[in-house]
């Protein structure tokens, strides 16, 4: 009975130990998974710190990104604005590229230009130093032929009386022409700067003819006698070159017809004239009378205008009875004192020039006596 109870007493006390070490190794697991637990727990705190740390920062940095990100916004629209004023600027940096191109080539233009005018300019320096030397030579010159000038002009203060006689020759001869045709109450047409008798060609001619009426013979025994005495007097003929008849017509008809007409009734007047000169001049004035006259005709040339500008035919049918001085010796006269204002200068000149004034002195006297041999013809 006691063997049994023993067997069963150590049964008994294995599955004891048995339970006492699962329960300790159960306690051991549960102190493990304890720790284990523990530590997650731990761990995860620390997760989630981190996480919440690794937010805030991440919202740190996307704060910092967003700002950066404007930034970086405004300083593309900077760019692009930056950049589109970079091409306005390279525009106009190529314009005035150009421009400049263009006024490169106009300066090397100019500057050319300005070589040729340097180079011209240097020639006309020393032209103009030449220029001056001659100048400086001729104010010499100048001041002798101011003296002579002096000398001159007082010499034609002392001519200018000797000139002025000449001249009013024409002018006393016309005034005693009015005064003696004044003084017999004869009422005729004198040109009161030439001297000029005009007859009324129908006065004394019948239309269409040439020969004188009785009315224009007696009018002209009155006015020719008078106006020829004048001029022939002893104060004037010295000075009459010519006493000259010009007939004229109207301008109806041929020119060739009225030019022989106009011959005729000028002729007729002559005529008229030499057959009556007995009358009322000497043998000696007979001579210088018929010495000096001289006949024309003009046909139709040089009519009569009326105030409206229109052809007066009854005034253009006329013979004029004029006369002309001896230009000659008036221009003579007035070249004897160019000729001694001449031999006053030429003592103050060179050689040359006084070969060169002599040349043109004679010239003028050459033309001027061409001038008053053709005023002689034409008149």
């Amino acid at each position: 009975m006691r063997k049994k109870r023993r067997s069963e007493d150590g049964g008994f006390n294995i599955w004891r130990s048995y339970s006492d070490m699962m329960a300790g190794v159960l306690l051991l697991f549960v102190l493990i998974m304890c720790v284990t637990l523990f530590q997650a727990q731990k761990s995860y705190d620390d997760s989630l710190k981190e996480r919440d740390e690794k937010i805030a920062l991440q919202e740190t940095y996307t704060e910092e990104l967003l700002e950066k990100q404007k930034t970086l916004d405004e300083q593309a629209g900077t760019l692009k604005s930056q950049d589109e004023q970079i091409k306005s600027k390279d525009e106009t940096i190529k314009s005035q590229d150009e421009k400049l191109s263009s006024l490169a080539e106009r300066l090397t233009e100019q500057q050319k230009t300005l070589e040729e005018q340097q180079k011209t300019l240097k020639e006309q320096q020393k032209k103009l130093a030449s220029q001056k030397k001659k100048l400086s030579a001729q104010q010499d010159t100048l001041e002798e032929q101011q003296s002579a000038l002096d000398e001159k002009t007082e010499l034609l203060a002392t001519q200018q009386q000797k000139i002025d006689k000449i001249i009013g020759v024409k002018a006393e001869v016309v005034e005693a022409l009015q005064k003696e045709f004044s003084k017999k109450n004869l009422n005729v047409d004198i040109d009161s700067q030439t001297g000029a008798l005009t007859l009324n060609a129908n006065v004394m001619f019948d239309y269409d003819q040439a020969e004188l009426t009785d009315s224009g013979k007696m009018t002209l025994s009155m006015v020719l006698p008078t106006y020829c005495k004048v001029l022939l007097a002893d104060s004037y003929k010295k000075y009459l070159g010519e006493i000259i008849i010009d007939g004229y017509t109207d301008t109806d008809g041929d020119y060739s017809y009225n030019l022989e007409l106009s011959q005729k009734r000028s002729l007729a007047v002559a005529q008229y004239l030499l057959d009556i000169e007995g009358d009322f001049l000497k043998d000696k004035q007979i001579q210088e009378l018929q010495d000096c006259l001289t006949v024309n005709g003009h046909s139709m040339s040089d009519p009569v205008l009326d105030a409206d500008g229109n052809v007066d035919k009854d005034a253009s049918r006329r013979v004029e009875v004029k006369f002309r001085l001896k230009d000659e010796e008036m221009i003579q006269e007035l070249n004897k004192i160019m000729q001694a204002d001449g031999t006053s200068e030429s003592k103050n000149s060179k050689a040359g020039t006084d070969k060169k004034a002599k040349k043109d002195d004679s010239k003028d006297s050459s033309t001027d006596s061409g001038s008053a041999k053709s005023d002689s013809k034409n008149n």
